[in-house]
């Protein structure tokens, strides 16, 4: 990369970022819980034809780099059985129709959230992991279906999406350069992605009711129009819309993207557990309103359809809460830029233990708890003095891994 090519792209890229902070949240965050919920409701064959059909999709196949795969015969139930598959969330700032609505109306897409969602082969073990977007990366060369061919260059994360979309003009080359990306600089094969728009989230978030969470302290963020008090609150879909988006304000942390990252990771967590504790996923009725409302702002690849998902639909159906991972990749400030940031040595063992299909920290999965019978005695009771409440262990998300059984606050 020549300088004079640094120089254009990193301020093309914060002009970006500046517009993009508060647009694309929700779409990453949209499918990252619509997997899980999808991967684990064993009925989801009943309403698949309609769901794909809800579905926009583009084969990004030509564009995308190779990646070494093990050839397998497919199981014809479930045409990922005996493999991990890993899952590209990208949130585009698209900017029209009822998107303008909720954010103001301009020209172009750019990429805003991303996660990379990995699924064991055993299918006991689902983490995400968020890639902060002003991450300075490689971008490989790119080519458009359009026939041109992009530079290689180092910059910020998001931009690989950017590129794709200025020069493509469209999702193929976009979400394609960004695959690219993300395979060169991390050794995971993505074997599909997601294209989120957020604006079916509400519905979506309404359709299950709300979403309990823990709110520690009062926050506030005209910005994002946020408004709420702290103690255990029910967001319905415009207040969880503003939660995810909000970045400044009273209660919500120091202003940055990675510290809204945390703020959406148990966002995400909470959703979960809403929609596992309910029952959202044997109720057809509810069901069908909750996917259709995530499905609906989709632009996936060919080969993600709902009826490939069943099988591994069936074979996460038991999968335990703590076995379900939130965090972000290791990062620090970059040494070239302290506005910007880079991944750490740490990172490097996060990445190989999922293109290897181990736990991403080398954690032991969480194993099903079981409850032995009492023992019989014939001892009579003894009176217990009542014991000190033990003080909650909490995981501070964004900076710390956690699960969908753990407490990220206490209020």
């Amino acid at each position: 990369m020549t300088s004079r090519h640094a120089a254009v792209q990193r301020p093309r890229a914060a002009r970006h970022s500046r517009r993009l902070h508060t647009h694309g949240v929700l779409r990453g965050i949209a499918f990252s819980v619509a997997a899980v919920v999808v991967f684990g409701a064993s009925g989801v064959a009943a309403v698949a034809t309609k769901l794909n059909g809800n579905m926009d999709k583009v084969d990004v196949s030509a564009l995308v780099n190779p990646m070494p795969t093990p050839t397998k015969e497919p199981d014809p139930d479930d045409p990922n059985a005996g493999q991990a598959v890993n899952i590209l969330i990208l949130g585009s700032d698209q900017r029209d129709g009822i998107n303008a609505e909720i954010g103001g109306e301009a020209a172009g897409m750019r990429s805003d959230t991303t996660m990379v969602l990995h699924i064991s082969a055993d299918r006991s073990r689902v983490e995400l992991v968020s890639i902060p977007r002003d991450s300075l990366v490689d971008i490989p060369s790119c080519t458009m279906t359009n026939g041109k061919t992009t530079r290689a260059t180092h910059g910020m994360f998001n931009s690989a999406f950017a590129t794709g979309w200025d020069n493509g003009g469209d999702m193929t080359s976009a979400a394609a350069c960004t695959i690219n990306t993300v395979q060169l600089n991390t050794g995971v094969t993505i074997d599909h992605f997601v294209v989120v728009d957020f604006a079916g989230f509400q519905d979506m978030v309404n359709s299950i009711g709300g979403v309990p969470m823990c709110i520690p302290t009062k926050m506030e963020s005209e910005l994002a129009g946020l408004h709420l008090e702290p103690g255990i609150q029910t967001l319905d879909g415009p207040t969880a819309l503003a939660y995810a988006r909000a970045r400044k304000g009273q209660g919500i942390g120091d202003g940055s993207d990675t510290n809204r990252i945390g703020n959406q990771q148990k966002l995400i967590a909470a959703m979960v557990r809403e929609v596992l504790s309910r029952d959202v996923l044997t109720n057809p009725q509810k069901l069908i309103s909750f996917l259709s409302a995530a499905t609906g702002s989709l632009t996936t690849d060919n080969g993600m359809s709902i009826g490939n998902m069943t099988g591994l639909a069936y074979n996460l159906r038991n999968i335990n809460s703590g076995n379900i991972t939130f965090m972000t990749i290791p990062f620090a400030a970059a040494k070239s830029d302290p506005n910007r940031v880079e991944w750490t040595s740490a990172a490097d063992a996060v990445w190989a233990n999922m293109a290897n299909d181990v736990p991403a920290l080398g954690e032991t999965p969480t194993a099903p708890v079981t409850t032995p019978p009492p023992a019989a005695t014939t001892a009579p009771e003894v009176p217990v003095s009542p014991a000190e409440p033990t003080p909650v262990e909490t995981k501070k998300a964004g900076e710390e891994a956690f699960s969908a059984a753990d407490t990220t606050d206490v209020c």
